[in-house]
């Protein structure tokens, strides 16, 4: 990838619409756009002055290829922080391309995925953490991953690792210093306050570490598993989550013979509801191979909610007729395998159609699945959708958003996460040495390979092969 040429791509997603941007970076930004474009007031593009817009023709020789708006940002205020020009046209991807084309023919070059940023990134307009959060600015589908995405965009998450690595690198720069003077065994780092500046490190990446398991989960959606019996409105109850009839719903038992998946945003927080096959006894090869994957899905679940059919069981039920009725007995028998099963997930028992039960029945179901240890309830009616606002306000409670509302740092990045990892096994070596007065040229092997991970997160240290593999995941034109 050369990065001393000039770029242009679509700025804006492909295909028609009021509008498309389209940007041109580099070095002969002006030089390639200025001739193409009749300004309306008569004035040269190049001439003009750094975050200015100038309405004009765009021309192919003679032809006219459309009337656009041309903004312009000078090096190095801007987004590359390259010579910049801004090129909004007419949405028609006819246009778009008829112009693209034009600065192509005229010297540009098409960008790669991600190269504007990449740019950005050479040209310390931002560092490497801030540039992989523009990408997950763009992805973020609710105002968790926005609001995590802006805050490391920030440089929130970048600004705590560099106070570390300075303060880090500040004493390590005393403990060199010490080796030069080795024959006349001087001290010129506190081995006390070292001993503190160690242990507040620990605190602070063990804090970014651990924040990791919720942003990840915050960033990609809470997957909720819906399980239960056949035909007891597993579907129904998704389609009333997502207000559309997202799953077939039959009175035949085991219509849903794989997992559908949907999702949708609860509080700011988005949420990937799975419903599942029906769990139950059954020699259908098909249904028994749904069946098998709806345990799978509870153990990627984060939540899992058991839905039953009140109207199955003797003890609730107004008809004498106990053909195909259950005890609430075996129903908690049921229950209690699912939560041995997956003790570690919050499980949310869900007994539907209580619009068919009297009070007295609810009183009864409420006293009766209260002896569960370990699981919440909500009582519900899918079809009709009462009870469904509480039930997901009691998701939101398996949420933890503290950390959220009180804008604090999360690690989203699988990469951050593992350099941190690796930079506290590093400083947990440095601590063990400075407990067992470990000589200071062994000591700074340790700090350095700890400033190394540190920088790898910011890009202070870096290489060609790691840039690629996280612009390449970026879209083109950005």
């Amino acid at each position: 990838m050369k990065l001393n040429d000039t770029i242009v791509a679509l700025a804006t997603p492909s295909g028609a619409g009021a509008i498309a941007i389209i940007r041109v970076s580099g070095p002969e930004a002006f030089n390639i756009v200025s001739p193409l474009f009749k300004a309306k007031s008569k004035k040269k593009l190049s001439k003009q002055p750094s975050h200015t817009l100038h309405l004009g023709n765009l021309m192919d020789d003679d032809r006219t290829l459309d009337e656009v708006l041309i903004s312009i940002f000078r090096a190095p205020k801007s987004y590359t922080g390259e010579e910049t020009v801004e090129i909004s046209c007419h949405g028609s991807p006819y246009i778009q391309q008829e112009i693209i084309q034009l600065m192509i023919r005229k010297g540009c070059r098409s960008a790669e995925a991600g190269e504007f940023t990449m740019r950005a990134f050479l040209n310390g307009k931002m560092d490497l953490s801030q540039a992989e959060a523009v990408a997950d600015l763009i992805s973020s589908e609710n105002q968790a991953s926005h609001q995590m995405a802006m805050q490391q965009m920030r440089g929130g998450f970048s600004n705590e690792i560099h106070r570390l690595r300075q303060e880090l690198l500040d004493f390590a720069s005393l403990i060199e210093l010490e080796l030069d003077f080795s024959e006349e065994d001087v001290e010129f780092a506190n081995r006390d306050q070292f001993k503190e500046l160690v242990a507040r490190i620990q605190q602070v990446l063990k804090r970014l570490i651990d924040s990791f398991a919720t942003g990840n989960v915050l960033k990609n959606g809470i997957p909720v598993a819906i399980v239960g019996e056949p035909n007891v409105g597993k579907s129904t109850l998704l389609n009333s989550l997502l207000n559309e009839e997202r799953a077939i719903v039959s009175e035949v038992a085991g219509t849903t013979r794989d997992s559908i998946e949907d999702e949708m945003s609860i509080g700011g927080v988005g949420f990937r509801f799975i419903d599942t096959a029906g769990i139950r006894e059954t020699e259908d090869e098909v249904e028994s191979i749904g069946i098998k994957r709806t345990f799978e899905k509870i153990g990627q679940a984060q939540v899992v909610m058991y839905l039953f059919d009140t109207s199955r069981f003797d003890e609730l039920s107004e008809d004498n007729s106990s053909q195909g009725k259950i005890s609430l007995a075996q129903l908690i028998v049921e229950i209690e395998k699912i939560k041995n099963q997956f003790p570690q997930k919050p499980l949310i028992i869900v007994p539907n159609k209580i619009d068919q039960l009297s009070e007295d029945s609810l009183l009864k179901l409420k006293e009766s699945l209260g002896t569960i240890s370990g699981t919440s309830l909500q009582l519900l009616s899918a079809k009709t959708g009462v009870g469904v606002e509480e039930l997901k306000e009691k998701l939101l409670e398996f949420v933890n958003t503290g950390a959220l509302r009180n804008n604090n740092t999360i690690v989203t990045n699988s990469r951050h996460y593992n350099a941190l990892l690796k930079a506290l096994e590093e400083i947990n070596k440095v601590e063990e040495g400075l407990n067992t007065d470990l000589s200071g040229d062994l000591l700074a092997i340790d700090i350095r390979e700890a400033l190394e991970y540190f920088g790898e997160i910011t890009g202070q240290v870096t290489n060609d092969e790691l840039l690629g593999n996280i612009f390449s995941n970026f879209c083109i034109g950005k």
